[in-house]
Order: structure tokens, then C-alpha cells, then sequence
């Protein structure tokens, strides 16, 4: 087994006075694939937020290397995490290229210059995420996909040892979003431990090895893709069944949705 790099335990958490994870236990392992799925408003942002260290939570704790997070100092935190959400519309005058350097900022601090490592941290990531013809333009006149692409490509600057995305693949077409699965497969490939909030739940069975659905705050199943979307707290979560079906000639199950009577 491959060693733990980020782990929730027994966490509760809150938005304001609204709680809304409870007791959430999670672990994360090196090079693995995890998706986090659920319906709107399970809890599923939030539980990212306290693991990348932006929510403190109310109970329990999450430990990054086996430390906790909150012992962490906010620099070396931001370079061995990296988090990938949607991008703010304030940042619409920097340019790509800029964007995806700021991912270097935990590396190197303030005032300094960029160092050859830095350059080409920015250059790999641009290429990668298949955005090197974008990099010069400002943020502000690429589509929602392209925005999507540039935050991942400053993710993959940061150099982390663990990725967290909320929701990446909003907005792509289906080739960038085949492109997006392909990087995050190479950057597992490192050792990276990638865990993403999917909503699209046949691909997220088709690309990670391990799923946790999140329902009412808390963890209602995890495992294989395949066992957790035909699980029954699949279909009380979603309000559908889920049917895999083997096709000759296909890799992997193929999943039909049947809503379920009331």
C-alpha cells in the first residue's frame, strides 16, 4: 500500500452556523485516483476546503504527511497542496502565462526573481494542459473551458504532492475534458495523490480508482467506482439507480440511470 499523504479524521465542520460536514473520515495515498462524488449541497466544496487547509474544522483534524495541517506554516502548505476551483473573474487583466507563474509564488516568496526551475515549472505546466498557444493572452478573452485549463496548469506549477480539484472538467468540451483525465493520469504517474469533485458520475467511475460519495454531510459509501454507484445510498443520495452493463469490445461497465419511484 502506498503511503498516506492527506488524511481527514472524524471531521465536523461549518459554514457560519450552518454545519455541514460530520464526522468525515478520509484517507488519500500517494499517486491515487480519488473522486468525490454526491448531490448539490452534500458537503462536497466544503470537505475540500478543509482539506486544502482554507476551513479549519470544528471537530477533528486533517493530517498532510502525517502532521497536521494546522501545524503547517502557510508556505509549505501551499507547496506540497495545490487547489484547483473555480477561477475568480478578478483576475481577468493577468495573462495566462502570469497566471500559471503565480503557482510559483509558495517556491519562491516575495521580490524574488524567477529562478530557470521556475521558468520551467510554468513552461511544463503550460504544456501539459496543452495551453502554450494561450499564454500571452489575458484571462479575460479565453472561454470558461480555457479559464478552467489555466487554473489547472497553475495547480500543476505549485509542484504538490497532493491536487484537490473542485469540479474540473466544468465547462470543457469532451476533448479537453478526455485531455484533463490524461494529465491527471500522468501527474499520478509522479506520485501525486489527485482527489477531484466529479459531477458527471460515469466518468468519474471511468477514471479513478477509488470513490466516496458524500451525502447529507457525511461519507455514505466508498470503494470501487462500480460498487459505490449501484450501492443503495447511491440511490437515496441521487434519487436514481444506477445500472452497470459489460459490453464485448468495451473497457469497463457502461451505466444506465433509472430514476427511482417515490
Amino acid at each position: 500500500m502506498k503511503p498516506v499523504l492527506l488524511e481527514a479524521r472524524s471531521v465536523h465542520a461549518a459554514r457560519g452556523a450552518r454545519a455541514v460536514l460530520h464526522d468525515v473520515s478520509l484517507s488519500l495515498h500517494a499517486g491515487e485516483a480519488l473522486a468525490l462524488v454526491g448531490p448539490n449541497a452534500a458537503g462536497k466544496s466544503t470537505l475540500v476546503g478543509v482539506l486544502a487547509g482554507l476551513l479549519r474544522p470544528r471537530e477533528g483534524e486533517v493530517r498532510l504527511m502525517d502532521r497536521p495541517v494546522a501545524e503547517w506554516d502557510r508556505e509549505a502548505l501551499a507547496r506540497a497542496v495545490a487547489l484547483v476551483a473555480p477561477e475568480s473573474e478578478g483576475l481577468s487583466a493577468l495573462t495566462v502565462r502570469d497566471r500559471v507563474a503565480l503557482g510559483r509564488y509558495p517556491h519562491r516568496g516575495p521580490f524574488r526573481p524567477f529562478t530557470e526551475s521556475d521558468t520551467g515549472a510554468v513552461t511544463r505546466a503550460l504544456r501539459q494542459t496543452g495551453i502554450e498557444a494561450l499564454a500571452d493572452r489575458s484571462l479575460g478573452t479565453l472561454s470558461a473551458g480555457e479559464r478552467q485549463l489555466a487554473a489547472l496548469a497553475r495547480g500543476l506549477a505549485q509542484e504538490p504532492r497532493v491536487l484537490l480539484l473542485d469540479e474540473p472538467a466544468a465547462h470543457l468540451d469532451i476533448g479537453h475534458e478526455l485531455a484533463l483525465f490524461r494529465v491527471l493520469d500522468e501527474v499520478r504517474g509522479c506520485g501525486v495523490a489527485v482527489l477531484a469533485v466529479i459531477h458527471d458520475l460515469a466518468q468519474a467511475a471511468r477514471w479513478a480508482e477509488r470513490m466516496v460519495l458524500v451525502a447529507g454531510g457525511r461519507i455514505a459509501a466508498e470503494g470501487r467506482p462500480d460498487d459505490v454507484l449501484q450501492s443503495p445510498a447511491a440511490a437515496d443520495a441521487f434519487g436514481v439507480r444506477v445500472r452497470g452493463h459489460a459490453l464485448p469490445g468495451v473497457s469497463g461497465p457502461l451505466y444506465s440511470f433509472e430514476e427511482v419511484e417515490k
